[in-house]
């Protein structure tokens, strides 16, 4: 019983080292930075030919959130976190200005490792939107996620968008096994927000509001753009 019990703290030990070094890390990043991520990380999971984001869901989609980078890290307990921005569009077209997200969650069961990865979620309706504005919200929980389709010749009629209030895409870079994006939380980033505008300002102000686009956020607002501008 003894060695069991040391066994057990032994491995929370090294699942508790693991993960805070890959959210120390990711603390760190500036914010321009997170939105040149973020930038990058949609427009090359949306220019991924055939393995990419249907260009047409982007068009049906109410808000984008991208988290470049989300950290994830464990053995056998895991950990999950990650901060980038949501968008959503405008009554009379357009993107918002973004509004900074963190993403948190833990795991368990078969992992070992470390990796970072792209999230893209869509959120497909006025639900799904609901929850994108409300303190916190739980993926597959509050609202309900499916793993989107990828492919230029996808299209809206699948079970996934006619069901789904969010729709999931990622892009991994490095090892790990046995981890869902179930179960992570997703709430505002208000030290993000107001690092990004100069005062405090709720993710339902910025989403909805009129505030204008920083030109911090100029790569990523042409990101979003980018496909629609190609086609007119």
């Amino acid at each position: 019983m003894k060695t069991n019990l040391q066994h057990y703290v032994w491995v929370l030990a090294i699942a508790g080292s693991m993960s805070t070094a890959a959210l120390a890390a990711d603390r760190e990043i500036k914010v321009d930075d997170r939105l040149d991520s973020s930038a990058d990380a949609l427009a090359d999971m949306m220019r991924a030919s055939d393995n990419g984001i249907p260009q047409d869901l982007i068009d049906k989609a109410h808000c984008v959130v991208v988290i470049p980078g989300m950290k994830k890290a464990g053995f056998i307990f895991g950990a999950e976190y990650g901060r980038g921005f949501a968008v959503c569009r405008r009554h009379g077209g357009g993107w918002s200005a973004p509004a900074a997200m963190r993403s948190e969650g833990g795991s368990f069961g078969f992992q070992i490792g470390a990796s970072d990865t792209d999230v893209v979620l869509l959120v497909m309706n006025d639900g799904g939107m609901k929850h994108l504005l409300s303190d916190k919200f739980t993926l597959g929980g509050d609202a309900s996620i499916a793993a989107g389709p990828i492919g230029r010749t996808a299209t809206a009629q699948t079970d996934a968008e006619l069901q789904a209030e969010m729709l999931s895409y990622s892009r991994s870079h490095g090892l790990f096994v046995g981890i869902s994006l179930t179960g992570a939380t997703l709430r505002p980033d208000g030290e993000t927000n107001r690092e990004l505008y100069g005062h405090d300002s709720t993710n339902r102000e910025i989403l909805t509001g009129d505030f204008k686009t920083p030109a911090a956020a100029g790569r990523f607002e042409g990101a979003l753009n980018r496909d629609s501008a190609a086609r007119n």
